[in-house]
């Protein structure tokens, strides 16, 4: 399997494409990749109390697994994506055991996350993953293919745009209609 590729959760918000749902964008931090992942609403609250170091009166299902592992003498030493099927995203919670041994656990991806902000661990996936999931940054910005929208045909900007629609990163898909907007007025 390729190197593992660390990712870090640059934002947390509702998803407008899955109302009721939220949408976790994670980024390669080599490539600057965003990897759009749906969740639902507990998972998103869990993510958001731990990263906001909120101290809840009764603990939630995360920090109840999360001692359950201290109380038993492991350690979650990492969380991999390690792949995505038909659209869902498939973790490991990678775990050492008191004895030593390493074992991996399969996972939803929403909830390896939300333990790996507890645990303070890192989140990894492989390029396989990334490659087909992830839309580059400063792609969606103007800075692919020379750094300009202008070499892109017609064409391309519209299956563009179906892209990041997909993969609903709004703020760039606003950029690349805008762009096809003017590229059209200019034709007539």
């Amino acid at each position: 399997m390729s190197e593992k590729k660390e990712l870090a959760i640059v934002a947390l918000s509702t998803s407008e494409s899955q109302p009721g749902n939220y949408v976790l964008i994670l980024e390669d931090l080599d490539q600057q990749r965003r990897i759009p992942i749906i969740i639902g609403m507990p998972e998103a609250q869990s993510i958001a109390v731990a990263m906001e170091q909120m101290q809840p009166v009764r603990p939630l299902t995360h920090d109840l697994l999360k001692s359950t592992i201290d109380a038993l003498g492991g350690v979650l030493k990492e969380v991999v994506i390690h792949e995505l099927q038909d659209g869902v995203f498939h973790a490991r919670l990678v775990l050492q055991k008191h004895d030593g041994a390493t074992v991996e656990i399969d996972a939803r991806s929403s909830d390896a996350i939300a333990l790996s902000v507890r645990c303070g661990v890192p989140v990894y996936s492989f390029e396989k993953v990334i490659a087909a999931a992830g839309i580059l940054a400063d792609t969606l910005a103007g800075h692919q293919m020379g750094g300009t929208y202008a070499k892109y045909s017609l064409a391309e900007l519209e299956d563009l745009l179906k892209k990041v629609i997909e993969k609903e990163d709004y703020e760039s898909a606003s950029k690349i209609r805008d762009y096809i907007e003017r590229r059209k007025e200019e034709a007539d």
